[in-house]
């Protein structure tokens, strides 16, 4: 069974030429028709902490359906980050992940069921600081042992990470992959792999790709990127 998951820094819906344009966004996701989409900085940061994203849009006008996660009653997610899921694929639990920070970071887990097989999806903004990320990764994983079930597992976000291999990188034991689909910062001319796709070694990994249309290039500051991967029979 193959599962396409996508990751994506909208920046609060403002793009390159400094407009906020939520349609611009959602278009771009749906040029990418990803299954299980992770989202980080979809929330206004200051005040009620509005989401930027419509969501009588997303419930109308996509093929995708929040994950509830928010606090706020105007907030999509938690601090920033958010899950979107396609219409039909059953959630069974999801939570926040809490994270040592010293400014809005965070982290969220979702437990889905897609044909009858669980797996586990993990969204992600990591701190500016190198200590404080690798940090942060030992949070996240700590989080999912604590889960209980093992399950497949994807996490994905906006790491913050400069290195290829070190820095919070290394966190990752020889029971994950640390996927690298691209250079995706900064999208008019990406230099940086910040964004990244973590999977448990049961997937099959199919394909990965950073998606640069036209309209992604100027969407947001990061381009986002895509792995395509193959469910493992547990």
């Amino acid at each position: 069974m193959q599962i396409k998951f996508a990751s994506y820094n909208i920046h609060k819906a403002v793009g390159l030429d400094r407009r906020r344009d939520p349609e611009r966004i959602l278009t771009v996701l749906r040029e990418i028709d990803a299954d299980v989409v992770a989202l980080q900085e979809v929330d206004r940061r200051y005040g009620r902490r509005m989401a930027v994203l419509p969501l009588d849009v997303i419930h109308s006008g996509t093929d995708y359906v929040p994950v509830p996660l928010s606090m706020k009653p105007d907030s999509l997610g938690w601090h920033g980050n958010a899950l979107l899921v396609r219409k039909g694929i059953e959630l069974v639990e999801a939570a926040p992940v809490p994270l040592p920070v010293l400014e809005p970071r965070g982290a969220i887990r979702a437990d889905l069921r897609i044909e009858g097989r669980r797996l586990r999806v993990v969204g992600m903004h990591l701190d500016l600081s190198g200590l404080r990320r690798r940090h942060q990764v030992r949070s996240v994983l700590s989080h999912c042992t604590g889960c209980g079930e093992h399950v497949p597992t994807v996490m994905m976000g906006d790491l913050n990470e400069w290195a290829q291999r070190g820095g919070c990188l290394r966190e990752f034991d020889e029971s994950w992959r640390v996927l690298a689909p691209g250079r995706s910062f900064p999208s008019r001319r990406p230099m940086a792999l910040l964004d990244r796709i973590i999977v448990s070694r049961e997937w099959e990994v199919l394909g990965t790709q950073v998606h640069h249309s036209p309209l992604s290039a100027v969407g947001s500051d990061h381009l986002p990127v895509v792995a395509s991967l193959n469910m493992p029979k547990i």
